[in-house]
């Protein structure tokens, strides 16, 4: 489905953003992988025939030399995958009277700035072309009023009411603009850190209970499922999707 689109995926080191990349090089993608940290995005880079690089997404000028460079070896780029993730220990776990005004804001601007200044700066290149794709992950918290999230929730709201602006601005020029909405996956290592710091009195396994309890199917969503989806979402078989954020929250969560 993604035979020779050129894809640059921000946070490929991650558990989302390395997934979309294995399965958009299963369907014929030239992967363009990106991260804070060069050493998990070149282990995914190796593992799929991919370039690697060292880019903070946060960075306006290291995401826009990036871009150039990728411009410059493949000629285009026709998908912009921000999968950009920050820790969760600070944010995370703490009642919101009892969080100061810093640890409040910080999910709001990483998560949000950093989705601009990758959209922004790959729409500039794709507007050329009269044609790509720009998509982002969000999670349930963005729609769903949660306990102890913090300024995760509102963050992830800013990104999909962004999602919705970009499309509106770039769909005249050929431009798609979508989000992918997961909740609760265990495989991911954030997924564990969230427990830690909010299942208090629950083991693991009865956190995971818990997840799947929520959704439709009394099951937990795979990474595996995430990543087909977002292939198809970048695919041309999409070709009728922007400007908005697929729910794949498995029924938790009513559209």
């Amino acid at each position: 489905m993604l035979k020779d689109k050129v894809v640059v995926i921000y946070g490929a080191g991650g558990a989302i953003g390395g997934a979309v990349a294995r399965a958009a090089a299963n369907e014929g993608a030239r992967l363009f992988l990106t991260g804070r940290g060069l050493a998990p995005v070149a282990a995914v880079a190796e593992e799929i025939g991919a370039h690697a690089a060292e880019v903070d997404a946060l960075d306006e000028r290291a995401v826009d030399e990036h871009l150039q460079s990728v411009i410059d070896k493949a000629g285009r780029v026709d998908v912009s995958f921000n999968a950009v993730g920050i820790p969760d220990a600070g944010v995370v776990g703490v009642p919101l009277i009892d969080l100061d005004a810093d640890r409040f804001s910080l999910p709001i601007t990483a998560y949000s700035l950093s989705y601009f200044l990758t959209a922004r700066l790959a729409a500039r290149r794709m507007v050329a072309n009269g044609s790509g794709v720009i998509m982002t992950v969000t999670a349930l918290p963005s729609r769903a009023g949660s306990t102890l999230v913090g300024g995760y929730g509102p963050a992830h709201a800013a990104k999909e009411a962004l999602t919705r602006s970009l499309s509106a601005e770039l769909a005249p020029h050929g431009i798609r603009v979508v989000g992918l909405r997961p909740h609760g996956i265990p495989e991911t290592p954030s997924m564990k850190e969230v427990f830690e710091l909010k299942g208090a009195g629950l083991t693991w396994e009865q956190f995971q209970g818990y997840l799947a309890s929520t959704t439709h199917p009394r099951r937990v969503m795979t990474l595996a499922e995430v990543a087909d989806v977002a292939v198809f979402m970048a695919s041309d078989k999409a070709s009728g999707m922007t400007g908005s954020t697929v729910n794949l929250t498995m029924g938790s969560l009513d559209d």
